[in-house]
């Protein structure tokens, strides 16, 4: 055992990518590029933007500039190694590299998780308790918010790093994905990993599901309120404040557990380097464009339900 400590630590793991094609590696490399790119402007416009407009400084938009630095540190974690990957030979990453790649990853998407609970609960107070929106969603309220989630996110992740650390790799150190993920690498372990796929799915589930259940409670929630509104233009006001956000969380959890909650024996690596640049680039990105800015109804609303 001691032999195959020393093996893996001192053999690099070889990220195979999304393609072994090099026809395909420029085109992918281009394409991943712009959605970086476009993603970092995106998500770095609403941080600025909600920092320097007075008008949209309600509870909403400090959950959500919180929401897209995350995102924009989340797809910084991966893209940059990947499109080096298909640029150039070497496609090697150290251990070490890789359990901090995955640390970061998992922090920061924990983090996401947390973040969209946390702004179901505000769409859910905005529209069940408007009158008592400000006191409910107040600055220290959402400063508490915005703090677990970060505090939460980074104590689940350095415990999944630590479990996945005591693994051995003494066979194949070829990872069938675009980033060190601990599904392809629980398959090239040599060591017992049973236990520790039993932890990490019990953690996993802790910290991902519990917030998606609360936001289905959330939900459901604000559905009957709605259903329960009298005029046309309360219920239009209710789905332009949830509408946005019920999309992001529909693309977010849809990929989410469609990679993760399954059997380490059952995962096939091609569907989850698709799946995962799913939440990985194309989310992030589109979340700037779904969650829209230029809402002068719903800014409105809600600043004069701060200010009551």
């Amino acid at each position: 055992m001691e032999a195959a400590n020393e093996s893996s630590e001192g053999t690099p793991f070889i990220l195979l990518g999304l393609t072994t094609s090099p026809g395909q590696q420029r085109p992918l490399f281009v394409l991943f590029l712009l959605l970086y790119v476009v993603g970092l402007l995106r998500n770095g416009l609403i941080v600025a933007a909600i920092r320097v407009s007075p008008a949209l400084h309600a509870p909403m938009y400090f959950l959500l500039a919180h929401l897209s630095f995350a995102d924009l540190c989340f797809t910084s974690v991966t893209v940059p190694k990947m499109l080096a990957n298909l640029l150039a030979h070497d496609h090697s990453i150290s251990l070490a590299s890789c359990l901090t790649q995955m640390y970061f990853f998992f922090a920061l998407g924990v983090t996401d998780s947390c973040l969209l609970a946390a702004m179901t609960y505000d769409c859910y107070v905005a529209i069940q308790h408007p009158l008592h929106y400000g006191m409910r969603m107040s600055r220290a309220v959402c400063t508490a918010l915005v703090g677990m989630a970060w505090l939460v996110s980074h104590v689940h992740s350095l415990l999944h790093i630590l479990l996945m650390a005591r693994l051995s790799f003494c066979a194949s150190h070829q990872v069938p994905h675009f980033f060190c993920d601990h599904q392809p690498l629980l398959r090239l372990s040599c060591s017992d990993t049973c236990h520790i796929q039993l932890l990490i799915f019990t953690k996993g589930t802790a910290v991902v599901v519990t917030p998606f259940l609360l936001i289905l409670a959330s939900y459901r929630a604000i559905a009957a309120a709605v259903l329960q509104l009298p005029s046309a233009s309360g219920r239009l006001w209710a789905v332009s404040t949830c509408g946005s956000h019920l999309a992001v969380v529909s693309l977010f959890y849809g990929t989410v557990i469609a990679v993760y909650f399954q059997p380490t024996s059952r995962y096939e690596a091609e569907q989850g380097c698709v799946a995962t640049v799913m939440y990985t680039v194309v989310t992030p990105m589109l979340n700037p464009v779904i969650y829209s800015l230029q809402n002068p109804l719903l800014i409105g609303r809600r600043i004069s339900a701060s200010d009551s």
